[in-house]
């Protein structure tokens, strides 16, 4: 792409030897699944990140984030995490990742072009971190493949940066394809393909810019007695997609989870449903199903809101704009919109699928929001499209 290879041009006075790029992603249901060993649905979208590198003569690294107009710089020989080093550091965990890994990384110039900034929650840190180590790998001809790959990048999580390993960031920003959704089984350590083929739909993310906000610590439900008690709630059943599924009879899941308190039942129980949207959502996937694909992902919405508590009133206000492009608003058994929060954090992101008629209605809606609320949203019309890859001439 032109206005990468001029802008590492200008910056490094050659050009760039690699290019990759990875794409940005967002998760439809079960974002919050992953300690339990659940299910994760995501979409990776045609919002990628491109990174350029070539080599350098020394030791040195030199990061550029062109949209920023920022730089960094650091040693092949000893990264350091640096907090004021803020999107450098995925970098630099991804050269950590190869290092300690056993490969020799070299001094090389690299420039980050992405047209949405990691404030956005799009998973685009994590393209930054994937498109970066196919580079590197590609630069400097490491021989690894995706499962080592893999590796890498879990060090770089857990080891540099000091945070989990997500595993459906990873698997949607490498191994997506076009025109399906990922889902990331966490008990598996796999991923799989639905299609999306509903050919009369928009896929519309907003990024409201509401302040993210925090009422709760979502770390004290990740606890390894209450993994336990979820993995008591489980059945196999080998007619279900991934072999098992949650019981259904309610008195038994709180039998089961009244040892906890009443907030802690609260978040558990949510994991049960979105498990279930999960695999709701697959059927009305795999059986070109709107319908019931639109409900699982309006129940997710409203089990997020009412029990694991991370929506805000900006959000709510949007998405309540969406149930009212339904045609009927009295039967929404068989809605043709649907909508969630989504996205880093609490309360700033979400996505709505809408009928191509309802666009423009839609982005009305968001016009009127700016001047309810005061905040200026960004709307992004995507589409599901490939993982990963370095961009030939």
């Amino acid at each position: 792409m032109k206005a990468l290879n001029d802008a590492h041009e200008q910056e490094y006075k050659k050009l760039p030897e690699v290019v990759a790029k990875a794409p940005g992603r967002f998760h439809l249901i079960g974002e919050h699944s992953w300690f339990f060993k659940d299910k994760t649905l995501s979409m990776a979208i045609n919002l990628p990140v491109y990174v350029a590198v070539s080599k350098r003569e020394d030791s040195s690294l030199h990061f550029y984030f062109h949209q920023l107009n920022d730089r960094k710089k650091s040693s092949s020989t000893g990264v350091k995490l640096k907090k004021e080093d803020k999107w450098a550091n995925a970098v630099k965990a991804v050269v950590y990742g190869f290092t300690s890994g056993g490969y020799a990384v070299g001094g090389f110039d690299l420039t980050i072009y992405s047209q949405i900034l990691p404030s956005a929650g799009f998973g685009i840190t994590t393209a930054v971190k994937v498109a970066a180590a196919l580079a590197i790998k590609e630069l400097f001809g490491f021989k690894c493949d995706n499962n080592v790959l893999l590796q890498v990048l879990e060090r770089a999580n857990k080891l540099f940066l000091q945070t989990a390993n997500h595993i459906a960031d990873n698997y949607a920003a490498l191994f997506s394809k076009k025109d399906t959704l990922l889902i990331t089984d966490h008990f598996k350590n796999s991923w799989d393909y639905a299609n999306f083929d509903f050919p009369d739909k928009k896929i519309l993310l907003v990024d409201t810019k509401v302040p993210r906000w925090t009422v709760w610590n979502e770390e004290s439900i990740y606890e390894p007695q209450y993994a336990l008690l979820l993995g008591d709630l489980r059945e196999k059943k080998p007619n279900v997609y991934g072999g098992w599924q949650y019981i259904s009879d309610i008195t038994d899941i709180n039998e089961i989870l009244e040892v906890v308190s009443e907030d802690i039942h609260r978040k558990l129980y949510t994991m049960l449903r979105e498990h279930n949207d999960v695999l709701e959502a697959r059927e009305g996937l795999i059986k070109s199903d709107f319908f019931r694909f639109a409900r699982a992902v309006n129940d997710s919405y409203v089990t997020m809101r009412d029990l694991y508590d991370i929506s805000c009133p900006e959000i709510d206000w949007i998405l309540k704009r969406v149930g009212e492009l339904e045609p009927n608003l009295e039967q929404v058994r068989n809605p043709v919109t649907c909508g969630r929060i989504t996205g880093k954090g609490f309360g700033r992101c979400l996505y709505a699928i809408v009928r191509n008629s309802d666009v423009d209605t839609f982005k009305a809606k968001i016009a009127e929001f700016e001047k309810i609320f005061g905040f200026h949203p960004d709307v992004y019309e995507v589409v599901p499209s490939d993982g990963a890859s370095l961009v030939r001439d």
